[in-house]
């Protein structure tokens, strides 16, 4: 599938299937699921993400540099809690010792993705770094709709996006530790057959709900060949995408690791970052309000520079907060 290609409709096909847990990923390759919801009243936040290949290991990177980079010795469920009462985050890798797949049910160590009844529950049974606790909780992810809009990121089609589930409502029940919420959040899967940095350089991805059960997505990328590549994507609750004129790219604030940001809005309404939640000196992820389709919205959005990512600096320092285990 190119990247110019005409988004399909939701399939009900898709929403039976689920999210394809049983995936198989190439050597040097990568699956990661991305989750990631805000409360109601944006005063809580989460991101969740599942990988084989994780595609920010330094552990990885050293096995394919020696020639090896089997992904199945690389999985994670990558677990980040924000708000009131302050930030958890959770990212142990663990080896093919530690993973269990089937269609329905993805689990790395203790923790889980089950797709049931056209839902997504998430259990979470963790340790925290670099303050060892607990972080132990469910998070249910129910899709107002899904969509099979597969798209390929790069001109060779190595790299590719699926938005599985752009809306849904999410409960949120964390006993370590105590917290409770509702909102909503945001389901989807990319995959590849090389390294995330072999196909970019740089890129920006952002995605907001909009009045009237409509969601917007945005990519802002440059390919590792020098081109860009822009995508906007709209959304709606029964189930029909269709591409939308891309707004302009304007920049926010550099990071305190001086990692460049920007993000889509429209010129006559500047974006702000309203929080900062990760701050890496590769990656940056934040809330940001901008300007869609004539609305003032709240937006999740990340910058990812690849190029800094593949320094020999950044990779050094990337274990202290992703500790291996075997299982």
């Amino acid at each position: 599938m190119g990247t110019d290609s005409t988004p399909p409709p939701a399939n009900e096909s898709a929403h039976l299937s689920g999210p394809g847990f049983s995936v198989s990923v190439p050597k040097h390759g990568y699956h990661w699921w991305y989750v990631d919801a805000f409360s109601h009243d944006h005063q809580y936040g989460l991101t969740i993400i599942a990988f084989i290949g994780s595609v920010f290991s330094s552990y990885y990177a050293w096995s394919r540099a020696i020639g090896a980079g089997d992904p199945y010795q690389h999985c994670a469920i990558n677990v980040s809690l924000y708000g009131k009462g302050g930030k958890r985050w959770a990212m142990t890798e663990r080896t093919q010792a530690g993973l269990s797949q089937s269609q329905n049910r993805f689990q790395v160590g203790p923790s889980a993705l089950t797709w049931a009844d056209g839902k997504l529950i998430i259990d979470v049974n963790e340790v925290t770094v670099p303050f060892p606790s607990r972080l132990t909780g469910k998070v249910t992810m129910t899709p107002r709709c899904v969509t099979d809009a597969k798209v390929a990121l790069d001109s060779d089609e190595c790299h590719h996006w699926w938005p599985i589930a752009p809306m849904c409502d999410v409960d949120v029940s964390f006993s370590a530790p105590n917290r409770s919420w509702t909102g909503t959040g945001y389901f989807d899967t990319n995959w590849g057959s090389e390294p995330l940095e072999a196909g970019f350089k740089y890129w920006d991805w952002s995605r907001a709900n909009l009045s009237g059960d409509r969601s917007v997505v945005l990519y802002d990328v440059i390919r590792r060949d020098g081109t860009p590549f822009s995508l906007a994507r709209l959304f709606n609750a029964d189930g029909t995408v269709s591409d939308i004129d891309a707004p302009n790219t304007m920049a926010l604030p550099k990071n305190l690791w001086r990692v460049s940001r920007a993000t889509q809005s429209e010129p006559h309404d500047p974006p702000k970052v309203i929080s900062i939640l990760e701050d890496a000196p590769f990656y940056a992820r934040r809330m940001v309000e901008s300007t869609l389709l004539g609305e003032r919205v709240t937006a999740m959005h990340e910058s990812l520079d690849l190029d800094r990512f593949s320094s020999k600096w950044v990779q050094v320092l990337l274990p202290f907060k992703m500790p291996r285990r075997k299982r």
